[in-house]
């Protein structure tokens, strides 16, 4: 987790105490900052309406230089390592200091753990079997049936390498790979047309996800969805028991309950769970935990972009507010302990508290008996896109795949369902919580203040009484 034959530092020809003492001056009479450094590789591939649309490969370095005082931060970055250019970025983030006398706080706590391997995954497979392989998911998928009008499939790789050096010349490493495999495909009939969609991915190699048999399922699994859309009737509107699946669905979770445990959401009373600490604000049975350290998995990092290790973090127990996600400065200005969250999009963004893996865990429920219990509701598979206002905890999310419950059975598959409702409201009508905790794929990206970085969800099938749905039957 330190130093290493492959460090930034080195390969940009510039010796720790050379950059150390660069950043001193900078850093001096501040409460907190650090040199963030970042070296990466990443690729793309395209392949659209039979052949390939596009293809990207891209390599990027550079540095970022934050100095913290009281509730400012002063940030400056380039693309270019080198001890004039840090100079020069120590010089621009002076001002935040100005009036300010504080102590440069303790480096965050050291770790052994390294959950990733130095070495990139983009070289296994090859440019050319990556573009053979596309075309094998293109062929097969158009050969499954004649109503398949359009087959989209992609892969995308990225290997980063992180570096942390503090004022007091601690210095810090991650890498950190990154893989996603996707595949959507088009059915028609007649003037009807749905689509279907599967993606796939983790902090690990290609090697998994495209094999055969796994590329095979994700195909199955796209078209299964799009010829469920395609026989779909409008979904109803009303107010329902909702029941949700496990896995992806925890993107409700993350969106409409995450952010709100955010820290500097709390800090600035912005959150509708502020204030709310060691008070019930779910139904018992609830307990929601934030986990980095989860090997393989997309949101985990061995340190956050500070510095800090990664960790597992209880944010709701049994129903009761005990932790937020935080970094070091909303930390500090709260009075409590970093956790592992401070993350940020690239050397050009300025860290602040982020989501890893945000995960409901498993209750004691059958799934067949919770969606047994229901009489009249919706049974939620699958989730598309969704807006949440943190400060008053109302969601709106629309579902890519839903079906009727009837009688506390399946019923027919619905299109254009919306669940409308609020997070911190939606927590406290849980009934019901399955035994069948599952983590999602591996392609979420969460999106906060303009930047976005690699998350996790994970929940298990779930009974939420009384959400409105928006619907679109007549």
């Amino acid at each position: 987790m330190t130093d290493s034959p492959h460090s930034i530092l080195d390969r940009a020809g510039l010796d720790r105490e050379t950059a150390r003492s660069a950043i001193a001056d900078a850093l001096s009479g501040a409460d907190d900052g650090e040199l963030y450094l970042e070296y990466s590789q990443s690729e793309g591939l395209l392949f659209d309406n039979g052949r390939l649309k596009s293809a990207s490969y891209d390599t990027a370095q550079g540095f970022g230089l934050r100095a913290v005082a009281g509730e400012a931060a002063g940030y400056a970055h380039s693309g270019e390592i080198s001890e004039k250019a840090i100079r020069r970025a120590a010089d621009a983030i002076q001002a935040v200091k100005s009036g300010h006398a504080g102590t440069y706080a303790e480096a965050p706590r050291g770790t052994n753990v390294a959950l990733y391997p130095d070495a990139s995954p983009l070289g296994s497979p090859t440019f050319a079997e990556k573009v053979k392989l596309l075309e094998e998911i293109d062929a097969y998928a158009r050969g499954k049936d004649p109503r398949v009008q359009q087959v989209t499939a992609s892969l995308g790789g990225s290997y980063q390498e992180v570096e942390i050096l503090r004022a007091d010349g601690r210095l810090v490493r991650d890498v950190r790979p990154l893989v996603r495999v996707f595949v959507s495909v088009v059915v028609g009939d007649g003037q009807k047309q749905e689509a279907g969609s599967f993606g796939m991915g983790g902090r690990e190699g290609f090697e998994k996800f495209i094999t055969q048999d796994s590329w095979h399922a994700a195909v199955d699994e796209a078209y299964r969805q799009a010829l469920v859309n395609l026989d779909a009737v409008p979904a109803p509107a009303g107010t329902f028991d909702i029941v949700l699946g496990p896995g992806w669905p925890g993107i409700l979770l993350h969106e409409a309950v995450g952010h709100g445990l955010e820290g500097d959401f709390n800090r600035k009373k912005e959150s509708a769970f502020a204030g709310l600490m060691g008070q019930r604000v779910a139904s018992p049975g609830v307990t929601v935990v934030d986990d980095g350290t989860l090997p393989n998995r997309r949101g985990s990092i061995s340190i956050d972009d500070e510095g800090t290790p990664s960790q597992r973090n209880v944010l709701i127990e049994d129903g009761i507010l005990v932790g937020y996600m935080q970094d070091r400065q909303n930390a500090r200005l709260m009075g409590m302990k970093p956790t592992g969250n401070g993350r940020r999009q690239s050397y050009a963004h300025i860290p602040m508290p982020r989501m890893t893996n945000t995960i409901m865990l498993s209750g004691n429920a059958d799934p067949a008996e919770v969606l047994a219990s229901v009489r009249d509701g919706i049974y939620a598979v699958a989730f598309g896109g969704g807006q949440v206002d943190i400060t008053s905890g109302k969601f709106v999310f629309s579902c890519t795949e839903a079906y009727r419950i009837e009688g506390g059975r399946i019923g027919p598959a619905i299109k254009g369902a919306m669940l409308i409702g609020n997070g911190p409201d939606a927590l406290t009508r849980v009934k019901m919580i399955g035994n069948d905790m599952e983590l999602d794929r591996g392609i979420g990206t969460c999106g906060k203040q303009g930047q976005g970085v690699p998350v996790g969800v994970g929940q298990p099938t779930l009974r939420i009484d009384q959400i409105t749905v928006g619907g679109t039957a007549t």
